[in-house]
């Protein structure tokens, strides 16, 4: 009985460990896609899981998140906001130069 008890903060480690990793794919654009796509983000006991997460994710736990995770968010905004650019500038009309006067007295 004396091992149960023992065995409970070591359980109680690797849930929080578990949950922190999963928090972290959240931060994956790709893999909110995929939950997304196969319905999770409508299934009510899985946004009730990212309910309790959310509560778990305070100021306290902060800290352990990886920063890896914001880096990749920075890059994805950062791509965004280019292919942003590049698609807007691929649909504006190409611009005519002036026609000169000296074309036309030739």
């Amino acid at each position: 009985m004396l091992t149960g008890l023992m065995e409970e903060p070591e359980q109680a480690r690797n849930r929080f460990q578990s949950e922190l990793e999963f928090v972290q794919c959240l931060a994956n654009p790709n893999y909110l896609n995929f939950l997304a796509q196969r319905g999770y983000l409508r299934d009510r006991p899985f946004i009730n899981y990212l309910k309790y997460l959310k509560e778990l994710v305070n100021a306290q736990c902060a800290k352990f998140i990886d920063e890896q995770q914001l880096l990749h968010w920075q890059h994805y905004s950062r791509k965004r906001t280019r292919l942003q650019q590049a698609l807007a500038e691929q649909q504006q009309p190409p611009q005519q130069p002036p026609p000169h006067g000296n074309a036309a007295a030739k």
